[in-house]
């Protein structure tokens, strides 16, 4: 079991909380008004206490804020892994960092903190439920430090994604292709009309296992 703080309330955290609490983590979910619960029944604290519940802390706080709701908190950050799902989305659903990442920035920001992207590919449906679909697709994860992507990978295991379905894309600075794909899902799940699906890597035959 993981002690597991989750920043933010909305749909993905709410979601992401859930699945991990399902699996047998204590998590907590961090608002900026505690006082104001969310659906579900999951404990709500504020951010600061969420911060300090959490071997893992969860950024699932709107990107364009990101920087500036973790800032307070940087001390108590220090040292921890941030599993970050954030994506810098503008009002008009244009990329609000198009020449960098929420990922990146995150780590620059906080060189201290052990940060890990991952989830923000797909709808927070399919990040806790990938048998929903109708095969198996990948989950991508960037990072510097290799520990924690390996807590990181433990607890997408847990959420139903199996080391084969996992990819490690390298550096956080490989985050920028995670967030940038945000522009594409929202052109498929246009076409589709569902955001119900994920993207498959499919290497070539003979390939070796990148898991």
């Amino acid at each position: 079991m993981t002690r597991i703080g989750f920043l933010g309330t909305g749909n993905v955290a709410r979601a992401v909380a859930a699945g991990a609490a399902a699996a047998g983590h204590d998590v907590v979910l961090g608002s900026r008004d505690p006082r104001t619960k969310p659906p579900g029944s999951l404990p709500v604290v504020s951010l600061a206490d969420a911060v300090d519940h959490g071997e893992v802390v969860v950024n699932a706080t709107p990107g364009t804020e990101s920087i500036a709701l973790l800032t307070p908190f940087a001390p108590q950050l220090a040292g921890k892994v941030l599993l970050d799902i954030a994506v810098g989305l503008t009002e008009s659903w244009e990329l609000a960092h198009p020449n960098s990442s929420i990922g990146e920035q995150i780590q620059e920001a906080f060189p201290d903190v052990r940060v890990v992207k991952t989830l923000c590919t797909m709808d927070s449906t399919v990040m806790i439920a990938p048998e929903k679909l109708a095969g198996p697709s990948t989950v991508f994860l960037s990072g510097e430090d290799a520990d924690a992507k390996a807590q990181v990978s433990a607890l997408l295991k847990d959420l139903g994604w199996p080391d084969a379905t996992q990819l490690d894309l390298g550096g956080i600075e490989s985050s920028r292709g995670q967030e940038h794909l945000a522009l594409l899902f929202m052109s498929v799940a246009t076409a589709l009309d569902s955001h119900l699906f994920n993207f498959t890597v499919v290497p070539s035959r003979g390939a070796p296992s990148t898991a």
